[in-house]
């Protein structure tokens, strides 16, 4: 797995940054923000420095809740989302890719919870994110 760009605690991810580390795939995390703004106007976002992994990561939350992380790397950036044991039977009944469906089945599991990662490099990448998106919205 690629390791996040955005190590510089000084360095704003500003959209200079967030173009300079992503290239090409800018336009498709310029289409993710659109898609959340328009989709889901009650989601908010704020970029935040965590000095336990030295980066900054992108939380996308719906009042308390997180919906997912979003890290940058190098010409591409990766959603990481956090779901309990019981959204098994959602995740595998879904049209998510078997690949992300076995990552969920047999992934690290942290207490009750597992993660789904996307690495997203070109615009079909997002469909993934979008997906595990509306299952996150229907847990409750």
């Amino acid at each position: 797995m690629e390791k996040p760009c955005l190590i510089d605690k000084n360095e704003y991810p500003n959209d200079e940054v967030l173009s300079l580390y992503l290239g090409k795939t800018k336009t498709i995390w310029d289409s993710f923000l659109d898609f959340i703004k328009v989709e889901y106007p009650a989601f908010s976002t704020e970029w935040h420095y965590y000095n336990d992994g030295k980066s900054w990561l992108f939380k996308i939350t719906k009042k308390k809740k997180t919906i997912c992380w979003v890290s940058i790397c190098e010409k591409m950036f990766r959603t990481t989302f956090y779901f309990p044991d019981r959204v098994e039977d959602l995740l595998t009944n879904s049209k998510l890719k078997q690949e992300y469906i076995d990552r969920f089945l047999n992934g690290k599991r942290y207490g009750k919870i597992r993660e789904v990662t996307v690495e997203i490099r070109k615009a079909a990448d997002l469909e993934m994110t979008k997906i595990l998106i509306e299952i996150k919205e229907k847990l409750k």
